[in-house]
């Protein structure tokens, strides 16, 4: 009798989906009340209890052998994760992800897009307002040379931006870009030429208010990247197209893996590049050096704590409970230093088989929001965080990873933009 009701449940209840959107909603509203200028003071407890809906989603989902298998394995290194760094986020992401199983990834995208959108909408509201939050923030944004405030001790000029409402300038640049791609992607086949310029020129009056220069730049590609798959639809299918979103997502990894290692050289050539009109080291540190002035130091803020917090001798196998509490711009370094070489390598994994996965279902649109999202993970951290409704990259892999684990089609529903 309790397998007969379990097996109800599970199959014929809208228990589970239930479960799933009421756990997608809370981690939203948290990610909304992060951005906005309200504290949280139960976040914790929160994120115990989208825990447990996205756990009793899992519990009432149909899975094979291979897929129990995997998700057991994953769960065991995410718990091994929590013991050593005393925090759950990756047992909490592994959770969600299974979760995603059986839920249409367009319908979970367009949900999480339309709460997001409402509540940025809210925040701004209340800001210009007046009611509550910030309209602007004054301040030095460091966009000085290195030499005129580092070595000279020039004191760096203060200057107004716009926040409405999310605290700083590059927050609300940050999340433009995110719901811009998120939109194009859900919408992608319904989009005309002109609806990308559209889109453009909104985001060039948000890089007016914000001064944002990355955020312009990534949006400017992704937009670019998008409007080009929906012009040229023969070359959607191309396998060369997919072999550089493989090629760009490597040298991003390499990239930042050799920013990690080299960070002290690469402050001490600027040092000397300076002074001595030198680097004083080989042409692969000069590049460097060059390239770090032109991402607004990220490199080198890897040195600015006691023990170089993020350069490659601060990684280890699973991290530890020190590396959960101080913070940098390079995401892709952060992966590795806050939860450790060996999830982190997972990590890759995943979005490399999500890769493939693009490759399989033709879904050039989700390349080109997978390369731009690699790159701006580069020197941006917004995926990499303990809110699992930042990254739309989970909720992909839950639907086409353990697909590919059963071997079965996705349901038409369940591809991005090939359902309309």
């Amino acid at each position: 009798m309790i397998k007969t009701l379990y097996r109800r449940l599970r199959d014929e209840s809208p228990l589970p989906r239930l479960a799933f959107y009421i756990g997608l909603t809370i981690e939203l509203l948290i990610v909304i009340i992060d951005k906005s200028s309200c504290t949280n003071p139960i976040e914790g407890y929160l994120f115990r209890v989208t825990f447990l809906f996205f756990a009793a989603k899992l519990l009432f989902t149909k899975y094979d052998l291979r897929e129990w298998a995997a998700i057991i394995v994953l769960e065991g290194i995410a718990f091994v994760s929590y013991r050593i760094t005393g925090e759950n986020e990756l047992i909490r992401m592994v959770t969600f992800v299974a979760a995603c199983k059986g839920i249409p990834l367009r319908e979970a995208l367009k949900y999480t897009f339309y709460v997001t959108m409402t509540g940025c909408l809210c925040i701004v509201a209340l800001s210009v307002t007046g009611i509550y939050g910030d309209v602007s923030l004054t301040q030095a944004y460091g966009h000085e040379s290195l030499e005129t405030t580092l070595y000279i001790g020039e004191e760096a000029a203060k200057e107004t931006r716009y926040t409405l409402g999310m605290g700083h300038p590059n927050a609300l640049a940050c999340m433009a870009f995110m719901l811009t791609a998120l939109g194009v992607y859900i919408w992608f086949d319904r989009i005309k030429w002109y609806g990308y310029l559209i889109l453009m020129l909104l985001y060039v009056g948000i890089y007016v208010l914000t001064g944002s220069k990355t955020s312009m730049l990534i949006t400017a590609a992704f937009l670019l990247g998008a409007c080009l798959m929906s012009l040229l639809k023969s070359f959607r299918e191309r396998a060369i197209l997919y072999l550089c979103g493989f090629v760009v997502f490597s040298v991003c990894i390499a990239f930042s893996v050799d920013a990690a290692v080299c960070a002290q050289r690469v402050r001490d050539a600027q040092w000397n590049e300076f002074f001595y009109l030198n680097s004083r080291d080989n042409a692969h540190i000069a590049a460097l050096a060059r390239i770090d002035r032109h991402i607004s130091g990220r490199i080198i803020s890897l040195t600015d704590s006691t023990y170089n917090e993020g350069m490659i001798q601060t990684w280890s196998a699973f991290s530890c409970e020190n590396n959960m509490n101080y913070y940098f711009d390079m995401g892709w370094v952060k992966v590795f230093y806050r939860y450790g070489v060996i999830p982190g390598i997972l990590y890759i994994a995943a979005n490399l088989a999500l890769l493939w996965q693009l490759w399989k279902k033709r879904d050039a649109c989700g390349l080109v929001l997978f390369v731009t999202f690699a790159v701006y993970t580069v020197v941006e951290a917004h995926l990499i965080s303990v809110y699992i409704g930042r990254n739309y990259l989970l909720m992909m892999m839950g639907c086409y990873l353990f697909h590919a684990i059963q071997d079965t089609e996705c349901k038409l529903d369940q591809l991005p933009y090939i359902a309309g």
